[in-house]
C-alpha cells in the first residue's frame, strides 16, 4: 500500500510538472514581440484616424504628427498568471505606441495602448504614474532631426572651412572625397527641462571615427521645429570658448587664437582599425577550438518559448530597453515571473564641453532596437540557433534585424562538480564528475560607439547568470593637458575619457509562489568559553539574519555596507530539511554612484543610488526608466525613487528586486582599437538557497563515475554514449586514476 501511494505521488508530481510546462508553452506568446503583421495593422489603424492627422515618420519636416515607437504592451501580471498557472485564455495582445504630435500649437508626446491584436479596433491613452505629461523636448532624436542637424553643420563648417582644413591637414565636412569629417552628438541636450541644445564634436570620417576627434565642438540650439530658426550658441576650439562661429573665424584670421595643427594624417596608420598587426606565434593555417553538438541540440525552441534540461522560459527583445525573460521555470516550478533589462547608462568626465556634458542614458536611443546581426563563430557559436528580430522605431515600416539573437548550449570547460577520492596509497576509491554545460540566450546592443553583449546563462543546478559584457569603441575627445585628470592619452591628440557604466535590471521573483519575504544574512563574531578546554575561548562566526519588513529597509545605498547574502524566501514553504525555500542574488559588480544624490541629472536615474532595492509588485511600476529620461533627466516622467517613497510592507508579498550592476572604466592604451570583453563583464547570479532538497543537477545523465575493479581495471559508469562523436574524438572515455613516484 505504501509503495502504491508513493507511486501515485510520483505520478501526480510528474503530471503536474508536465501540465505546468504545457501551460507555460501556452502562455509564452503573451510575451512575444509584435509580429510584422501586427505592426502593420497597428500603423494602418492609427493612420486611419482622421483627428490624429498622422504622416510618415521619415518626411523631412519636424512639425508633424507621426509614430515614433511601437512595441508590445505587456498584460497585467494577474491576467497573465491565469493563463500560465491555470491554463485559462490568454489576455488579448496589445501594442504600446508613442506618437509625437508636432503639428499643433502646443506639441506633445502621447502614448497609446492599441488592441486587440492582430486586428486593432480601439485605442486609449497610456499615462505615467501621477499622470505626469511627457515634454515634447524630451523625445528621442529622429533620423529626420539628424538630417537637419547635418544641414546646419554644413553651414557652420563652410564658415570655418579654412580653419578645419588647416587644422586637420585637408579634412572638411562638405565637398570632400576621401578626407571627410563626421560628427558625434552629445546628450543630454541642455542643462534643464524644456531645452534641446546639443554639443556636437567633429571627427575624421575614417574607420573607427569615434577615436578621431579634431578639436572642434559646437553647441546648437535646435529646440524650434523650424530648422531655419536653429542657432549656434557656443563654439569650442583649442580650449577656448567663442560666442559665435564668426567670432572664432575673426580671431583665427587675426592671429589672436593659437592655431592647432594635427599631425599629418597617415592613410596607412592602422590605429583605429581591426586589421591585425604585431607579432604572434599562433599558426594562421589552423582554426581555434569550436563548439560541436555531436548528436544535435539538446534544447528546444518554439518561437519565443525555450526549453532546456529542467528550464523553460519565454523571451522578448523590447525595442526601447532590450532583452527580457518571462515565466522562468525549473522543472515546471516558476522561479521568476520577469527578469528584464531596464536601462544602461555611461556617465563621462573630461575637459572639453562635449566630455563634460556626456551622460548617456541608452533607453533614450532605443537600445533594444540597436540589436544587429550576430556573426557565427564570433558573436555566437556556429551551432547556435539564430533568430531574426523586428523593430518599429523611427520608421514607417517594421525593420528586420537578421540573426540578431542567438540561443546555444555550450560547455564551460569547467566541471560543474568533481571529486577525486584518493586511497592515499597511489590509487583511488572513486572519481566522480559532471561536465558543466549551460544554455545561453544572447543578443547585443550597439548604441553608437559601445557594443553591449547581453547574456542569460541557465545552469543545470538551478542557477541563472545574468551578464553584460562591454566592448566597442571608447568615447574619446580632443586631448588637452588638463584632460589627464579625466582619462588617458591614447593617441597623438586623443583622450580616452573616464566613465562609469551602470546597468539596471528588474527581477520579479516568485519563489514557490508569489507570497515572498526578503532577508539578508551577515556574520558576527562570537566569543565564548571553550567547552572542552575551559581555560580557553572560542572566537568564531555566527549567522545573523535580518528580515526586512519595509521597502526603505530593503533599499541598499551605494557606499554603505552591503550584506553578505541577500535572499528571497517563501515563509510558508520549506524543503525536506525544514528550511524556508529561497533564492539568493549574488553580485558580480563594482559599480558605484555616478553623481551625488539629487544633483540635476541624477534625478532621472534615481535607481542608480541602489545596488539593490526591493519593492512590492505593481503593474503601475513596470519599468524603472523611460525613453524620455535621456533628454529630460532633470524632471523625469518615471522616477524610481517614487517606488520606494511610500515605504510599503514587503513581508509575505509579491516582491520585485531592482538590481544595479556596473563598473568604472578609465580608458588606457589597450582599449585601442576597442575595449575588450575580459574584465569588462558584470552581472549577477540567481542561486537556489534551500529551494531544493539536493542539487537538482543530479538529474543530469552526463555524470561519469569511475571505480577501480578488483584487478585495478577502471570500472566506468556513465549514462551517455561512451564515444562522444567523430567531431570531437573517436576514442572512448578512459580514466586511470593511479599516481606513482618517478
Amino acid at each position: 500500500m505504501r509503495l502504491l501511494c508513493l507511486l501515485q505521488l510520483a505520478c501526480l508530481a510528474g503530471c503536474g510538472a508536465s501540465q505546468a510546462r504545457d501551460w507555460a508553452h501556452h502562455g509564452a506568446h503573451m510575451f512575444a514581440d509584435l509580429t510584422v503583421p501586427e505592426m502593420k495593422a497597428v500603423r494602418a489603424y492609427l493612420h486611419g484616424i482622421p483627428e490624429m492627422s498622422l504622416t510618415d515618420a521619415r518626411s523631412k519636416n519636424l512639425n508633424k504628427n507621426s509614430i515614433l515607437l511601437m512595441e508590445l504592451h505587456l498584460p497585467r501580471k494577474h491576467d497573465a498568471l491565469r493563463a500560465l498557472d491555470r491554463g485559462k485564455a490568454k489576455p488579448p495582445r496589445q501594442a504600446r505606441v508613442v506618437i509625437q504630435f508636432g503639428n499643433q500649437p502646443k506639441p506633445n508626446i502621447t502614448e497609446y495602448i492599441v488592441g486587440p491584436l492582430p486586428f486593432p479596433k480601439s485605442h486609449k491613452v497610456k499615462t505615467f504614474k501621477g499622470d505626469k505629461p511627457v515634454s515634447f523636448e524630451s523625445r528621442p532624436i529622429s533620423s529626420v532631426e539628424y538630417f537637419h542637424i547635418i544641414n546646419i553643420l554644413q553651414k557652420i563648417t563652410t564658415k570655418v572651412h579654412k580653419l578645419l582644413f588647416e587644422t586637420t591637414g585637408g579634412f572638411s565636412f562638405t565637398n570632400c572625397s576621401n578626407r571627410c569629417l563626421t560628427f558625434t552628438d552629445i546628450a543630454p541636450r541642455g542643462l534643464g527641462p524644456g531645452e534641446r541644445r546639443t554639443w556636437i564634436m567633429l571627427q575624421k570620417s575614417v574607420e573607427g571615427f569615434f577615436i578621431h576627434p579634431v578639436g572642434f565642438e559646437v553647441l546648437i540650439n535646435h529646440q524650434d521645429l523650424d530648422p531655419e530658426k536653429w542657432t549656434v550658441e557656443k563654439v569650442w576650439y583649442n580650449s577656448m570658448y567663442f560666442d559665435s562661429v564668426e567670432e572664432l573665424v575673426e580671431k583665427y584670421e587675426s592671429g589672436t587664437v593659437e592655431k592647432v595643427k594635427l599631425p599629418d594624417h597617415d592613410e596607412n596608420d592602422l590605429y583605429s582599425t581591426y586589421i591585425p598587426r604585431g607579432d604572434s606565434s599562433t599558426p594562421t593555417d589552423k582554426h581555434g577550438p569550436k563548439l560541436v553538438e555531436p548528436q544535435g541540440p539538446r534544447y528546444h525552441v518554439d518561437r519565443n518559448f525555450v526549453q532546456y534540461a529542467g528550464w523553460s522560459f519565454a523571451y522578448r527583445v523590447r525595442s526601447s530597453a532590450g532583452l527580457q525573460v518571462f515565466d522562468l521555470r525549473f522543472n515546471g516550478e516558476r522561479i521568476a515571473y520577469e527578469i528584464s533589462l531596464q536601462e544602461a547608462i555611461a556617465f563621462y568626465a573630461g575637459d572639453t564641453p562635449a566630455a563634460m556634458q556626456t551622460k548617456y542614458i541608452d533607453a533614450g536611443w532605443a537600445m533594444g532596437s540597436s540589436s544587429f546581426e550576430l556573426a557565427p563563430g564570433i558573436d555566437c557559436p556556429e551551432i547556435a540557433t539564430f533568430v531574426d528580430l523586428y523593430h518599429y522605431f523611427d520608421t514607417d515600416k517594421p525593420v528586420r534585424h537578421k540573426n540578431a539573437l542567438c540561443i546555444f548550449e555550450m560547455t564551460t570547460a569547467m566541471p560543474l562538480r568533481r571529486h577525486f577520492d584518493s586511497n592515499f596509497q597511489g590509487g583511488y576509491n572513486f572519481y566522480g564528475g559532471l561536465d558543466n554545460t549551460v544554455l545561453v540566450l544572447r543578443t547585443t546592443s550597439t548604441v553608437y560607439n559601445y557594443d553591449y553583449i547581453w547574456d542569460f546563462h541557465f545552469y543545470l543546478n538551478g542557477v541563472v547568470e545574468v551578464k553584460v559584457s562591454a566592448t566597442g569603441y571608447i568615447h574619446a575627445t580632443f586631448f588637452t593637458p588638463n584632460g589627464l585628470h579625466y582619462g588617458s592619452k591614447v593617441y597623438n591628440y586623443v583622450l580616452g575619457n573616464l566613465h562609469t557604466h551602470l546597468i539596471h535590471y528588474k527581477v520579479d521573483l516568485d519563489i514557490a509562489g508569489q507570497e515572498n519575504s526578503f532577508e539578508s544574512i551577515d556574520l558576527k563574531f562570537v566569543n565564548f568559553t571553550n567547552p572542552w578546554s575551559p581555560k580557553n575561548f572560542i572566537v568564531q562566526s555566527k549567522l545573523q539574519r535580518t528580515e526586512h519588513k519595509t521597502e526603505r529597509s530593503a533599499a541598499f545605498r551605494f557606499g554603505k555596507k552591503f550584506p553578505r547574502y541577500v535572499q528571497f524566501v517563501n515563509p510558508s514553504q520549506t524543503n525536506k530539511w525544514g528550511h524556508r525555500r529561497g533564492y539568493r542574488i549574488q553580485f558580480n559588480s563594482h559599480g558605484h554612484s555616478v553623481l551625488p544624490r539629487g544633483w540635476r541629472e541624477e534625478n532621472g536615474i534615481s535607481w542608480s543610488r541602489y545596488p539593490l532595492a526591493v519593492t512590492r509588485h505593481k503593474d503601475s511600476e513596470s519599468t524603472s526608466s523611460s525613453i524620455y529620461t535621456q533628454h529630460d533627466p532633470w524632471d523625469p516622467v518615471v522616477s524610481f525613487e517614487d517606488y520606494i517613497r511610500n515605504n510599503e510592507n514587503i513581508v509575505n508579498q509579491d516582491l520585485v528586486a531592482w538590481v544595479t550592476v556596473g563598473f568604472l572604466h578609465v580608458p588606457h592604451s589597450e582599449d585601442i582599437p576597442n575595449t575588450a570583453t575580459p574584465g569588462n563583464a558584470v552581472g549577477f547570479f540567481l542561486r537556489p538557497f534551500n529551494f531544493f532538497n539536493e542539487d537538482p543537477s543530479l538529474a543530469s545523465k552526463s555524470t561519469v563515475i569511475v571505480r577501480p575493479g578488483p584487478d585495478g581495471t577502471p570500472n566506468i559508469q556513465r549514462w551517455t554514449p561512451s564515444v562522444v562523436g567523430h567531431c570531437v574524438t573517436n576514442s572512448s572515455f578512459f580514466y586511470d586514476g593511479t599516481y606513482t613516484e618517478v
